[in-house]
Protein backbone atom coordinates (compact mmCIF):
# COMPACT_ATOMS: atom_id res chain seq x y z
CA UNK A 1 0.00 0.00 0.00
CA UNK A 2 1.25 3.48 -0.72
CA UNK A 3 0.50 6.63 0.87
CA UNK A 4 1.31 8.72 -2.39
CA UNK A 5 1.20 6.95 -5.81
CA UNK A 6 4.41 5.78 -7.27
CA UNK A 7 3.55 7.97 -10.18
CA UNK A 8 3.77 11.24 -7.88
CA UNK A 9 7.16 11.54 -8.38
CA UNK A 10 7.00 11.47 -12.47
CA UNK A 11 4.06 12.53 -13.41
CA UNK A 12 4.76 15.50 -11.42
CA UNK A 13 8.07 15.95 -11.86
CA UNK A 14 7.87 15.30 -15.91
CA UNK A 15 9.68 12.34 -16.44
CA UNK A 16 8.51 8.63 -16.94
CA UNK A 17 4.70 9.83 -16.65
CA UNK A 18 3.39 7.48 -18.24
CA UNK A 19 5.32 3.83 -17.21
CA UNK A 20 5.08 5.04 -13.66
CA UNK A 21 1.39 5.61 -13.92
CA UNK A 22 0.72 2.14 -15.63
CA UNK A 23 3.35 0.30 -12.87
CA UNK A 24 1.63 1.24 -10.03
CA UNK A 25 -1.29 -0.25 -11.27
CA UNK A 26 -3.33 3.36 -11.67
CA UNK A 27 -6.38 4.43 -13.34
CA UNK A 28 -5.85 4.96 -17.21
CA UNK A 29 -6.30 8.19 -16.80
CA UNK A 30 -2.67 8.75 -15.87
CA UNK A 31 -1.17 11.51 -14.66
CA UNK A 32 -4.59 12.90 -13.16
CA UNK A 33 -3.77 10.33 -10.77
CA UNK A 34 -0.52 11.81 -9.79
CA UNK A 35 -0.28 13.52 -7.03
CA UNK A 36 1.88 17.28 -7.26
CA UNK A 37 5.15 18.11 -5.82
CA UNK A 38 3.74 21.95 -4.52
CA UNK A 39 5.48 22.15 -1.45
CA UNK A 40 8.66 24.33 -0.93
CA UNK A 41 10.90 24.18 1.47
CA UNK A 42 9.39 27.27 3.05
CA UNK A 43 5.83 24.88 3.65
CA UNK A 44 8.07 21.90 4.47
CA UNK A 45 10.32 23.34 7.24
CA UNK A 46 6.72 24.92 9.00
CA UNK A 47 5.06 22.22 8.37
CA UNK A 48 7.11 20.28 10.69
CA UNK A 49 7.88 23.09 12.79
CA UNK A 50 3.62 23.40 13.18
CA UNK A 51 3.43 19.26 13.50
CA UNK A 52 6.12 19.52 16.06
CA UNK A 53 3.70 22.31 17.53
CA UNK A 54 0.30 20.46 18.36
CA UNK A 55 -2.71 21.11 20.79
CA UNK A 56 -1.00 18.64 23.32
CA UNK A 57 1.35 21.48 24.25
CA UNK A 58 -1.11 24.13 24.49
CA UNK A 59 -3.99 22.27 25.91
CA UNK A 60 -2.10 19.18 27.68
CA UNK A 61 0.97 20.24 29.18
CA UNK A 62 -1.62 22.09 32.14
CA UNK A 63 -1.90 18.43 33.28
CA UNK A 64 1.63 17.80 32.66
CA UNK A 65 3.01 20.13 34.93
CA UNK A 66 0.27 19.14 37.72
CA UNK A 67 1.24 15.37 37.86
CA UNK A 68 4.97 15.72 36.93
CA UNK A 69 6.12 19.03 38.45
CA UNK A 70 9.23 20.56 37.32
CA UNK A 71 10.51 16.53 35.67
CA UNK A 72 8.35 17.55 33.02
CA UNK A 73 10.95 19.36 31.23
CA UNK A 74 13.19 16.05 31.90
CA UNK A 75 10.39 14.29 30.05
CA UNK A 76 9.61 16.48 26.87
CA UNK A 77 13.76 16.11 26.33
CA UNK A 78 13.64 12.22 26.84
CA UNK A 79 10.67 12.10 24.30
CA UNK A 80 12.03 14.37 22.23
CA UNK A 81 15.38 12.67 22.20
CA UNK A 82 13.81 9.31 20.98
CA UNK A 83 11.88 10.40 18.38
CA UNK A 84 15.02 12.51 16.45
CA UNK A 85 16.36 8.77 16.26
CA UNK A 86 12.81 7.68 14.87
CA UNK A 87 12.59 10.43 11.95
CA UNK A 88 16.17 10.00 11.21
CA UNK A 89 15.19 6.36 10.37
CA UNK A 90 12.38 7.08 8.80
CA UNK A 91 14.59 9.93 6.82
CA UNK A 92 17.45 7.66 5.70
CA UNK A 93 14.47 4.69 4.44
CA UNK A 94 12.71 7.83 2.45
CA UNK A 95 16.03 9.05 1.02
CA UNK A 96 17.23 5.79 0.40
CA UNK A 97 14.52 5.15 -2.35
CA UNK A 98 12.88 8.72 -3.74
CA UNK A 99 10.23 6.04 -5.44
CA UNK A 100 9.01 5.89 -1.62
CA UNK A 101 6.37 8.53 -1.56
CA UNK A 102 5.83 8.31 2.34
CA UNK A 103 6.43 5.43 5.19
CA UNK A 104 4.03 3.38 3.84
CA UNK A 105 5.70 2.39 1.29
CA UNK A 106 8.89 1.65 2.43
CA UNK A 107 6.72 -0.47 4.99
CA UNK A 108 5.20 -2.71 2.28
CA UNK A 109 8.28 -3.00 0.24
CA UNK A 110 10.66 -4.07 3.09
CA UNK A 111 8.32 -5.50 5.49
CA UNK A 112 5.44 -6.88 3.47
CA UNK A 113 1.85 -5.82 2.15
CA UNK A 114 0.50 -6.22 5.70
CA UNK A 115 3.19 -3.82 7.08
CA UNK A 116 1.50 -1.29 4.32
CA UNK A 117 -2.33 -2.10 5.34
CA UNK A 118 -1.68 -2.05 9.27
CA UNK A 119 0.58 1.18 8.66
CA UNK A 120 -1.56 2.77 6.22
CA UNK A 121 -4.90 2.42 8.09
CA UNK A 122 -3.78 2.97 11.17
CA UNK A 123 -2.27 6.11 10.73
CA UNK A 124 -5.38 7.16 9.07
CA UNK A 125 -7.45 6.43 12.38
CA UNK A 126 -4.51 8.26 14.17
CA UNK A 127 -5.18 11.53 12.62
CA UNK A 128 -8.79 10.97 12.38
CA UNK A 129 -8.82 10.70 16.91
CA UNK A 130 -6.21 13.12 17.05
CA UNK A 131 -8.68 15.41 14.87
CA UNK A 132 -11.55 14.62 17.20
CA UNK A 133 -8.91 15.72 19.96
CA UNK A 134 -8.85 18.80 18.11
CA UNK A 135 -12.45 19.45 17.70
CA UNK A 136 -13.09 18.89 21.55
CA UNK A 137 -10.15 21.16 22.17
CA UNK A 138 -11.47 23.67 20.15
CA UNK A 139 -15.27 23.55 21.03
CA UNK A 140 -13.53 24.02 25.03
CA UNK A 141 -12.02 26.95 23.73
CA UNK A 142 -14.31 28.33 21.88
CA UNK A 143 -16.44 28.14 25.04
CA UNK A 144 -14.02 30.64 26.92
CA UNK A 145 -14.35 32.55 24.36
CA UNK A 146 -18.11 33.22 23.59
CA UNK A 147 -19.73 31.44 26.77
CA UNK A 148 -22.96 30.16 26.64
CA UNK A 149 -22.39 28.90 22.63
CA UNK A 150 -23.35 25.65 21.76
CA UNK A 151 -20.57 23.34 21.86
CA UNK A 152 -21.52 21.67 18.56
CA UNK A 153 -21.53 25.29 16.20
CA UNK A 154 -17.79 25.39 16.43
CA UNK A 155 -17.36 21.77 16.48
CA UNK A 156 -19.13 21.37 12.84
CA UNK A 157 -18.05 24.54 12.04
CA UNK A 158 -14.44 24.06 12.35
CA UNK A 159 -15.04 20.97 9.67
CA UNK A 160 -16.57 22.95 7.60
CA UNK A 161 -13.71 25.34 7.30
CA UNK A 162 -11.45 22.51 7.46
CA UNK A 163 -12.70 21.65 4.11
CA UNK A 164 -12.83 24.39 2.64
CA UNK A 165 -8.90 24.93 3.69
CA UNK A 166 -7.94 21.05 1.96
CA UNK A 167 -9.90 21.18 -1.65
CA UNK A 168 -7.78 23.84 -3.19
CA UNK A 169 -4.04 22.75 -4.24
CA UNK A 170 -1.62 21.71 -1.44
CA UNK A 171 -0.06 24.95 -2.25
CA UNK A 172 -3.43 26.38 -0.99
CA UNK A 173 -3.03 23.87 2.03
CA UNK A 174 0.82 24.59 2.23
CA UNK A 175 0.47 28.16 2.61
CA UNK A 176 -2.22 27.86 5.40
CA UNK A 177 -0.07 25.74 7.71
CA UNK A 178 2.36 28.03 7.10
CA UNK A 179 0.78 31.34 8.64
CA UNK A 180 -1.23 28.75 11.09
CA UNK A 181 3.15 26.97 12.43
CA UNK A 182 4.29 30.78 11.86
CA UNK A 183 1.40 32.14 14.67
CA UNK A 184 2.29 29.16 17.38
CA UNK A 185 6.03 30.46 17.19
CA UNK A 186 5.16 34.29 17.12
CA UNK A 187 3.08 32.68 20.74
CA UNK A 188 5.93 30.91 21.94
CA UNK A 189 8.74 33.32 21.37
CA UNK A 190 6.37 36.24 22.99
CA UNK A 191 5.72 33.88 26.08
CA UNK A 192 9.29 33.33 26.69
CA UNK A 193 10.02 36.67 26.16
CA UNK A 194 7.18 38.22 28.47
CA UNK A 195 8.41 35.70 30.76
CA UNK A 196 11.72 36.13 30.78
CA UNK A 197 10.79 40.19 31.52
CA UNK A 198 8.83 38.95 34.48
CA UNK A 199 11.59 36.96 35.94
CA UNK A 200 14.86 39.67 35.55
CA UNK A 201 12.50 42.25 36.72
CA UNK A 202 11.04 40.25 40.37
CA UNK A 203 7.48 39.98 39.39
CA UNK A 204 5.32 39.60 41.96
CA UNK A 205 2.07 37.83 42.36
CA UNK A 206 -0.40 36.01 44.57
CA UNK A 207 1.76 32.63 44.22
CA UNK A 208 5.40 34.67 44.94
CA UNK A 209 7.88 35.58 43.24
CA UNK A 210 8.92 35.40 39.62
CA UNK A 211 12.19 33.09 39.67
CA UNK A 212 14.12 30.00 38.57
CA UNK A 213 14.33 28.96 42.02
CA UNK A 214 10.39 27.95 41.65
CA UNK A 215 11.78 24.98 39.70
CA UNK A 216 12.91 23.52 42.65
CA UNK A 217 12.13 25.09 45.61
CA UNK A 218 8.29 23.72 45.83
CA UNK A 219 9.27 19.90 46.49
CA UNK A 220 12.33 19.63 44.40
CA UNK A 221 12.40 18.76 40.08
CA UNK A 222 10.48 15.79 41.33
CA UNK A 223 7.96 16.15 43.72
CA UNK A 224 5.96 13.67 43.19
CA UNK A 225 8.50 10.93 42.66
CA UNK A 226 9.19 8.53 40.20
CA UNK A 227 5.75 7.48 39.68
CA UNK A 228 4.55 11.15 39.37
CA UNK A 229 7.82 11.47 36.68
CA UNK A 230 6.62 8.61 34.87
CA UNK A 231 2.95 9.85 35.15
CA UNK A 232 3.96 12.66 33.17
CA UNK A 233 5.31 10.67 30.04
CA UNK A 234 1.51 10.01 29.67
CA UNK A 235 0.29 13.32 28.62
CA UNK A 236 3.32 14.51 26.95
CA UNK A 237 3.82 11.47 24.49
CA UNK A 238 0.53 12.88 22.89
CA UNK A 239 2.35 16.43 22.22
CA UNK A 240 4.65 14.82 19.56
CA UNK A 241 2.11 13.28 17.24
CA UNK A 242 2.47 15.00 14.00
CA UNK A 243 6.32 15.23 14.21
CA UNK A 244 6.16 12.42 11.36
CA UNK A 245 4.37 14.74 9.13
CA UNK A 246 7.41 15.57 7.02
CA UNK A 247 7.59 11.85 5.42
CA UNK A 248 3.70 12.17 4.76
CA UNK A 249 4.40 15.47 3.06
CA UNK A 250 7.18 13.75 1.04
CA UNK A 251 5.18 12.89 -2.23
CA UNK A 252 4.61 16.66 -2.67
CA UNK A 253 7.77 17.99 -1.54
CA UNK A 254 10.34 19.76 -3.73
CA UNK A 255 13.76 18.82 -3.86
CA UNK A 256 13.39 16.19 -0.55
CA UNK A 257 17.22 15.11 -0.66
CA UNK A 258 17.61 18.78 0.36
CA UNK A 259 14.09 19.38 2.34
CA UNK A 260 13.77 16.67 4.28
CA UNK A 261 16.78 16.70 6.38
CA UNK A 262 16.71 19.81 7.11
CA UNK A 263 13.69 19.78 8.51
CA UNK A 264 14.33 16.41 10.85
CA UNK A 265 17.76 17.79 11.12
CA UNK A 266 15.84 21.08 13.08
CA UNK A 267 14.04 18.36 15.07
CA UNK A 268 16.14 18.88 18.47
CA UNK A 269 16.66 22.90 18.28
CA UNK A 270 12.46 22.81 17.98
CA UNK A 271 11.87 20.87 21.03
CA UNK A 272 14.46 22.63 23.23
CA UNK A 273 12.95 26.45 22.47
CA UNK A 274 9.48 25.37 22.16
CA UNK A 275 8.76 22.84 25.04
CA UNK A 276 11.24 23.08 27.16
CA UNK A 277 12.06 26.54 27.47
CA UNK A 278 8.25 27.27 27.03
CA UNK A 279 7.93 24.76 30.18
CA UNK A 280 10.61 26.31 32.13
CA UNK A 281 9.65 29.97 31.93
CA UNK A 282 6.53 28.69 32.76
CA UNK A 283 7.05 27.20 35.94
CA UNK A 284 9.22 29.93 36.95
CA UNK A 285 7.14 32.50 36.54
CA UNK A 286 4.40 30.84 38.91
CA UNK A 287 5.39 27.64 40.98
CA UNK A 288 4.40 24.54 39.10
CA UNK A 289 1.88 23.86 42.08
CA UNK A 290 -0.43 26.63 40.74
CA UNK A 291 -1.54 24.91 37.70
CA UNK A 292 -4.49 22.80 37.09
CA UNK A 293 -5.03 19.75 34.52
CA UNK A 294 -7.66 21.72 32.82
CA UNK A 295 -6.76 24.89 32.01
CA UNK A 296 -3.84 26.41 29.59
CA UNK A 297 -0.55 27.69 31.57
CA UNK A 298 -0.19 29.68 28.71
CA UNK A 299 -3.36 31.66 28.66
CA UNK A 300 -2.60 31.85 32.43
CA UNK A 301 0.75 33.74 32.52
CA UNK A 302 -0.32 36.63 30.60
CA UNK A 303 -3.49 36.85 32.68
CA UNK A 304 -1.06 36.82 35.38
CA UNK A 305 1.10 39.53 33.98
CA UNK A 306 -1.82 41.55 34.04
CA UNK A 307 -2.18 41.04 29.97
CA UNK A 308 -5.74 40.80 30.10
CA UNK A 309 -5.80 41.52 25.69
CA UNK A 310 -2.53 39.37 25.20
CA UNK A 311 -4.32 36.63 27.18
CA UNK A 312 -7.62 36.75 24.67
CA UNK A 313 -5.29 36.63 22.19
CA UNK A 314 -3.30 33.68 23.40
CA UNK A 315 -6.55 31.96 23.51
CA UNK A 316 -7.03 32.62 20.16
CA UNK A 317 -3.92 31.32 19.40
CA UNK A 318 -4.70 27.78 21.53
CA UNK A 319 -7.41 27.58 18.92
CA UNK A 320 -5.32 28.07 15.79
CA UNK A 321 -3.27 26.01 17.56
CA UNK A 322 -5.52 23.23 17.48
CA UNK A 323 -6.90 24.08 14.00
CA UNK A 324 -3.75 23.49 12.25
CA UNK A 325 -3.01 20.33 13.95
CA UNK A 326 -6.59 19.24 12.71
CA UNK A 327 -5.86 20.77 9.00
CA UNK A 328 -2.65 19.06 9.14
CA UNK A 329 -4.21 15.96 10.25
CA UNK A 330 -6.97 16.09 7.64
CA UNK A 331 -3.84 16.08 5.05
CA UNK A 332 -2.73 13.06 6.47
CA UNK A 333 -5.85 11.07 6.10
CA UNK A 334 -6.58 13.01 2.73
CA UNK A 335 -3.35 10.98 1.26
CA UNK A 336 -3.30 7.99 3.15
CA UNK A 337 -6.63 7.46 2.49
CA UNK A 338 -5.87 7.88 -1.80
CA UNK A 339 -2.81 5.84 -1.22
CA UNK A 340 -4.38 2.56 0.50
CA UNK A 341 -7.36 3.33 -2.61
CA UNK A 342 -4.19 3.21 -5.01
CA UNK A 343 -2.69 -0.22 -3.78
CA UNK A 344 -6.23 -1.97 -3.70
CA UNK A 345 -6.62 -1.61 -0.04
CA UNK A 346 -9.41 0.63 0.15
CA UNK A 347 -12.50 1.71 -2.25
CA UNK A 348 -11.72 2.97 -5.95
CA UNK A 349 -13.79 5.73 -5.05
CA UNK A 350 -10.95 7.05 -2.67
CA UNK A 351 -8.22 6.81 -4.97
CA UNK A 352 -9.31 9.28 -7.36
CA UNK A 353 -8.39 12.98 -7.98
CA UNK A 354 -10.06 16.60 -8.54
CA UNK A 355 -8.64 18.75 -11.53
CA UNK A 356 -6.19 20.24 -8.53
CA UNK A 357 -4.69 16.74 -8.11
CA UNK A 358 -6.15 16.77 -4.46
CA UNK A 359 -7.96 13.45 -3.17
CA UNK A 360 -11.29 15.24 -2.79
CA UNK A 361 -13.57 12.14 -1.92
CA UNK A 362 -10.76 10.83 0.77
CA UNK A 363 -11.04 14.37 2.02
CA UNK A 364 -14.70 13.95 2.31
CA UNK A 365 -14.35 11.18 3.95
CA UNK A 366 -12.23 12.26 6.83
CA UNK A 367 -14.02 15.50 7.65
CA UNK A 368 -17.73 13.36 8.10
CA UNK A 369 -15.69 10.93 10.81
CA UNK A 370 -14.11 14.33 12.72
CA UNK A 371 -17.79 15.19 13.49
CA UNK A 372 -17.88 11.98 16.04
CA UNK A 373 -15.78 14.99 17.75
CA UNK A 374 -18.81 16.77 18.31
CA UNK A 375 -20.81 13.83 19.87
CA UNK A 376 -18.30 12.94 22.02
CA UNK A 377 -18.09 16.66 23.66
CA UNK A 378 -21.68 15.31 25.28
CA UNK A 379 -20.61 11.82 25.98
CA UNK A 380 -17.86 12.71 28.51
CA UNK A 381 -18.22 14.08 32.09
CA UNK A 382 -16.25 17.11 30.90
CA UNK A 383 -13.91 18.44 27.75
CA UNK A 384 -10.91 17.77 29.86
CA UNK A 385 -11.32 13.93 30.37
CA UNK A 386 -12.60 13.29 26.36
CA UNK A 387 -9.56 14.98 25.62
CA UNK A 388 -7.52 12.48 27.56
CA UNK A 389 -9.42 9.18 26.27
CA UNK A 390 -8.75 10.26 22.94
CA UNK A 391 -5.24 11.54 23.21
CA UNK A 392 -3.77 8.51 24.87
CA UNK A 393 -5.67 6.28 22.26
CA UNK A 394 -4.11 8.24 19.49
CA UNK A 395 -0.91 7.89 21.05
CA UNK A 396 -0.96 4.31 21.11
CA UNK A 397 -1.94 4.02 17.64
CA UNK A 398 1.62 6.11 16.67
CA UNK A 399 3.78 4.55 18.42
CA UNK A 400 2.48 1.85 16.75
CA UNK A 401 3.64 3.89 13.49
CA UNK A 402 6.67 5.54 14.88
CA UNK A 403 7.71 0.81 15.71
CA UNK A 404 7.44 0.26 12.19
CA UNK A 405 9.33 2.88 11.12
CA UNK A 406 12.25 1.18 13.19
CA UNK A 407 11.55 -2.49 12.15
CA UNK A 408 11.53 -1.24 8.37
CA UNK A 409 14.88 0.01 8.99
CA UNK A 410 15.97 -3.11 10.59
CA UNK A 411 14.71 -4.76 7.52
CA UNK A 412 16.57 -2.42 5.06
CA UNK A 413 19.89 -2.40 7.13
CA UNK A 414 19.90 -6.60 6.79
CA UNK A 415 18.35 -6.49 3.33
CA UNK A 416 19.64 -3.43 1.12
CA UNK A 417 23.48 -3.44 2.60
CA UNK A 418 24.15 -1.53 -0.98
CA UNK A 419 21.81 1.29 0.25
CA UNK A 420 23.42 1.57 3.62
CA UNK A 421 27.12 1.59 2.49
CA UNK A 422 26.07 4.92 0.20
CA UNK A 423 23.48 6.59 2.36
CA UNK A 424 23.90 10.02 2.40
CA UNK A 425 21.96 10.68 5.52
CA UNK A 426 22.54 7.83 7.87
CA UNK A 427 20.64 7.09 11.03
CA UNK A 428 23.07 8.06 13.96
CA UNK A 429 23.43 5.21 16.58
CA UNK A 430 21.93 2.36 13.89
CA UNK A 431 20.80 -0.34 14.69
CA UNK A 432 21.77 -0.32 18.46
CA UNK A 433 19.86 2.84 19.15
CA UNK A 434 16.62 1.36 16.82
CA UNK A 435 16.86 -1.32 19.75
CA UNK A 436 16.94 1.86 22.37
CA UNK A 437 13.94 3.32 21.22
CA UNK A 438 11.73 0.60 20.96
CA UNK A 439 12.77 -0.07 25.04
CA UNK A 440 11.62 3.34 25.27
CA UNK A 441 8.52 2.25 24.19
CA UNK A 442 7.70 -0.33 25.80
CA UNK A 443 8.35 2.31 28.95
CA UNK A 444 5.86 4.23 27.53
CA UNK A 445 3.41 1.23 27.36
CA UNK A 446 4.08 0.44 31.10
CA UNK A 447 3.91 3.95 31.85
CA UNK A 448 0.02 4.06 30.27
CA UNK A 449 -1.71 1.32 32.84
CA UNK A 450 -0.09 3.33 35.83
CA UNK A 451 -3.25 5.68 35.50
CA UNK A 452 -6.54 4.88 35.70
CA UNK A 453 -7.96 7.26 32.88
CA UNK A 454 -5.10 6.35 30.36
CA UNK A 455 -4.95 2.11 31.41
CA UNK A 456 -8.92 2.66 30.03
CA UNK A 457 -7.78 4.30 26.89
CA UNK A 458 -4.66 1.53 26.16
CA UNK A 459 -6.97 -1.48 26.94
CA UNK A 460 -9.47 -0.37 24.08
CA UNK A 461 -7.04 0.29 21.92
CA UNK A 462 -6.62 -3.19 20.79
CA UNK A 463 -10.45 -3.48 19.06
CA UNK A 464 -8.69 -1.18 16.36
CA UNK A 465 -6.19 -3.94 15.32
CA UNK A 466 -8.69 -6.41 15.57
CA UNK A 467 -11.07 -4.90 13.46
CA UNK A 468 -8.12 -4.30 11.20
CA UNK A 469 -6.79 -7.77 11.19
CA UNK A 470 -10.28 -8.87 10.23
CA UNK A 471 -10.26 -6.07 7.58
CA UNK A 472 -6.80 -7.34 6.14
CA UNK A 473 -8.11 -11.60 6.15
CA UNK A 474 -10.50 -10.22 3.57
CA UNK A 475 -8.49 -7.82 1.59
CA UNK A 476 -5.23 -10.22 1.29
CA UNK A 477 -7.44 -12.50 -1.05
CA UNK A 478 -8.66 -9.65 -3.11
CA UNK A 479 -7.30 -9.88 -6.99
CA UNK A 480 -7.58 -6.10 -7.19
CA UNK A 481 -4.94 -6.04 -4.24
CA UNK A 482 -2.80 -8.50 -5.49
CA UNK A 483 -2.36 -6.93 -8.79
CA UNK A 484 -1.96 -3.32 -7.69
CA UNK A 485 0.45 -4.07 -4.51
CA UNK A 486 2.75 -6.53 -7.26
CA UNK A 487 2.86 -3.95 -10.00
CA UNK A 488 3.98 -1.19 -7.48
CA UNK A 489 6.32 -3.08 -5.25
CA UNK A 490 7.97 -3.98 -9.15
CA UNK A 491 7.68 -0.09 -9.72
CA UNK A 492 9.64 0.36 -6.48
CA UNK A 493 11.90 -2.28 -6.87
CA UNK A 494 13.05 -1.22 -10.82
CA UNK A 495 16.15 0.46 -10.88
CA UNK A 496 16.07 1.28 -14.66
CA UNK A 497 12.21 3.33 -13.91
CA UNK A 498 14.12 6.05 -11.88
Amino acid sequence: MTTENTGATVGVDGAKGGSAGGSTGGSAGGDEQHLKRALSNRHIQLLAIGGAIGTGLFMGSGKTISVAGPSVIFVYMIIGFMLFFVMRAMGELLLSNLKYKSFSDFASDLLGPWAGFFTGWTYWFCWVVTGVADVIAIAGYSDALFPGIPLWIPGVLVVVILLALNLPTVAAFGEMEFWFALIKIIAIVALIITGLVMIFTGFQHDAGTASFANLWEHGGMFPHGFLGFVAGFQIAVFAFVGVELVGTAAAETKDPERNLPKAINAIPIRILLFYVGALVILMAVTPWTEYVANESPFIAMFALAGLGIAATVVNLVVLTSAMSSANSGIYSTSRMVFGLAQDGDAPRLFGRLSRRRVPQNALFLSCILLLSGVVLLYAGEDIGTAFSMVTTVSAVCFMFVWTIFLCSYLAYRRRRPEKVATSTFRMPGGIFMVYVVLAFFVFILWALTTQPDTLTALLVTPIWFVLLLVAWLFVRRSQNHLTRHAAHIAYLRDDSAE
